[in-house]
């Protein structure tokens, strides 16, 4: 009998399972460059556990152009990706898939227009390939109107990070990029997700 296809969660990296940074030289807020600058969310480990108790499998999803970018080195990149995995308090995530490239990469290797680079869908096709995901049975959380596009570009539900104003509400108007839900952390999707199962039941 053919085993049925896996439902899973998948998840961006910064401002989702660890904090983003602020940068006062340059006033800006945004991605960990440096292992001693990423800050892992308390909440994330159990959190990522108490999906998996859901029956989800839980995967990252993220664009990482730094190295191509000459932000950081490839070394310091895997540091950083241990680092998470340090931290999650004995949670595991099933899978881990990242977009190394930019259009603009210092690094020519990395210089392309590619397909897994969000908002395109390619790293979902990617993960329900390798780990035979039904798509349409999960979810995406991210923290940003490009995961919002990713998300319905592959076929997932998606789940935004933010806390609604008028200002945001425009421009999720002006994007077309309504996310399903919203909610304010992580650590609020277990019991979103929850709810919706029985909901649909």
């Amino acid at each position: 009998m053919a085993k049925s296809p896996e439902k899973a969660v998948f998840l961006d990296r910064d401002g989702v399972i660890n904090d983003l940074i602020y940068d006062p030289k340059e006033g800006t807020v945004g991605t960990p460059l440096r292992t001693r600058d990423l800050r892992v969310f308390d909440y994330a480990g159990t959190t990522i556990k108490s999906l998996q108790d859901l029956g989800y499998k839980v995967i990252l999803i993220s664009n990482q152009p730094g190295v191509a970018k000459r932000q950081l080195t490839y070394r310091e990149f895997l540091k950083m990706q241990k680092k998470i995995q340090q931290e999650l308090k004995g949670a595991k995530l099933d899978a881990e898939y990242y977009c190394m490239h930019h259009p603009s990469a210092l690094i020519l290797k990395y210089k392309k227009n590619c397909d897994c680079r969000k908002p395109k869908p390619g790293l979902f096709f990617m993960a329900a390939k390798d780990l035979k995901i039904d798509l349409e049975r999960s979810y995406y959380i991210g923290d940003s109107l490009v995961d919002v596009k990713a998300g319905h570009a592959a076929g997932v539900k998606t789940i935004l990070i933010a806390h609604i104003t008028d200002f945001l509400t425009r421009i999720i108007e002006s994007e077309k990029a309504e996310p399903d839900y919203v909610i304010p952390s992580l650590k609020d999707a277990p019991k979103l997700i929850e709810s919706l199962a029985k909901a649909s039941d």
